[in-house]
């Protein structure tokens, strides 16, 4: 009879990671050979195809192959239901007997292997027969394990990357459970080479001074496009990069944006923007800060030409209500002002992380709710600041204060406030929120 497939044959590889070479300890796919097999090399080949290997018996093969790739033992009977007079007469032959009548061939399994050994055809047995005969047996169980080995070595760049940086812990922690691997990378073999190429360009983050991202990835990963939209790399080191920062969920082109220049990678110089009241250090915020004029920053101002100076105090807010309304009642008696609106943007923390560096204090307010204390946390992850009427005793003054109209109920998910921990229990227990506008007036006394 023919000699069956060994194992099935492996597709076409996939591309690997750009600037990564193979690692041979990850496998692409699982292989049912693992060398010979056991007992082989001692089958008198010409004798076993004779007894055994004829198209008569290939049913009976193919039953033992069957038991063994299932983790089976080859003990008991198989039978064969209408077998033809041939396959019969094959049993015999193989048996040393008359076979039965009726509709089924019935055949044990122990007296195979025995005439197998005592012939000499097979001295192993019928196992190794069987493997001699249609080629090396891996049982499912074996073949899982040997999977699931070789996605833990896929993963081990994970493992090298998290003893390196031990904040990104809990996000390789949640790769390994999520199987956002295996479902980019496909096999072990890709996956490793995506994952090496992830914990690469991590290793380099944050980028400082900042960098364009097509930069970064031809000096990081060896391709300029290797951190395109859409790509398993682009996806993985995007995630990865969040985790570094904190930076919140979201979609869309102007997210994505904002979430790669969090860690200095730059889609884009003039989409991110800051707003400022007042801040001096480049001719034209001097110019500005004279009639007390609002500025909009932008990142490519920013990392080309920062302010060379920085006032000893500089407040943030998180709405450009509160900046509007001290430009208008201040004008350029009002101490410098930053406006986030809403979650730090790149500009920003560029503008802040310099502020920082050269000496100045920064104070910062936003929403007494979770997306308020949430962007304040995110701020506080990337810059140091002091709370400005922004503690678990400011939000009960406030809030007693805020009589007319009623205040709103709060909505979101819950977070903490590391600043001061008492500040989400209070949130939590009153369970309103109370706007940066309804705090207006006090804000500008503080400013005034």
């Amino acid at each position: 009879m023919g000699r069956h497939a060994t194992a099935a044959p492996r597709g076409p590889r996939t591309a690997r990671a750009p600037g990564r070479a193979r690692r041979r300890g990850a496998r692409a796919a699982v292989e049912l050979t693992h060398g010979p097999e056991p007992g082989t090399e001692a089958v008198d080949r010409p004798r076993l195809a004779r007894l055994l290997g004829t198209p008569d018996l290939s049913w009976l093969v193919e039953r033992a192959r069957r038991r063994l790739v299932a983790g089976q033992p080859l003990t008991g009977s198989v039978s064969l239901t209408d077998p033809t007079p041939a396959q019969r007469a094959a049993a015999e032959r193989l048996l040393a007997r008359t076979p039965g009548g009726g509709r089924s061939l019935t055949v044990r399994l122990e007296a195979v292997d025995a005439v197998l050994r005592r012939s000499g055809a097979s001295p192993h047995g019928l196992a190794a027969a069987v493997a001699a005969l249609t080629g090396p047996v891996t049982s499912l169980v074996q073949a899982r394990q040997d999977e699931e080995d070789a996605w833990k070595r896929a993963h081990t760049p994970l493992d090298e990357l998290v003893a390196t940086v031990p904040a990104l812990a809990e996000w390789a922690a949640r790769i390994h459970a999520d199987g956002l691997a295996r479902r980019l990378g496909r096999t072990p073999d890709i996956a490793f080479d995506l994952l090496t190429g992830v914990c690469t360009a991590l290793r380099a983050l944050p980028a400082v001074p900042v960098v364009s991202l097509p930069a970064f990835a031809a000096r990081v990963l060896g391709w300029a496009h290797a951190l395109d939209d859409g790509t398993p790399l682009a996806t993985l080191t995007l995630s990865g990069a969040r985790a570094l920062t904190g930076f919140h969920d979201g979609q869309g082109a102007e997210w994505r944006r904002e979430a790669w220049a969090s860690v200095g990678l730059l889609r884009d110089e003039l989409s991110s923007t800051v707003l400022t009241l007042n801040l001096r250090g480049i001719p034209a915020l001097d110019h500005l800060a004279e009639d007390g004029e609002p500025c909009v920053l932008t990142l490519r101002q920013l990392t080309r030409k920062p302010p060379a100076v920085a006032a000893p105090v500089v407040r943030i807010c998180e709405n450009p209500t509160v900046l509007a309304a001290a430009a208008d009642t201040l004008g350029p008696a009002c101490p410098p002002l930053i406006c986030l609106q809403g979650q730090p943007s790149a500009a920003a923390l560029t503008l802040l992380r310099g502020l920082h560096d050269h000496g100045a204090t920064l104070y910062y307010h936003g929403d007494f709710d979770w997306g308020g204390l949430r962007i304040a946390g995110v701020l506080r992850r990337r810059v140091p600041w002091r709370p400005w009427r922004y503690t678990a005793a400011d939000y009960r003054a406030a809030v007693l204060r805020s009589t007319s109209p009623p205040l709103s109920p709060l909505a979101g998910t819950p977070t903490e406030t590391p600043w001061e921990p008492a500040l989400a229990a209070a949130v939590a227990e009153l369970g309103v929120r109370v706007e940066e506008e309804r705090e207006l007036d006090l804000l500008l006394s503080d400013l005034a």
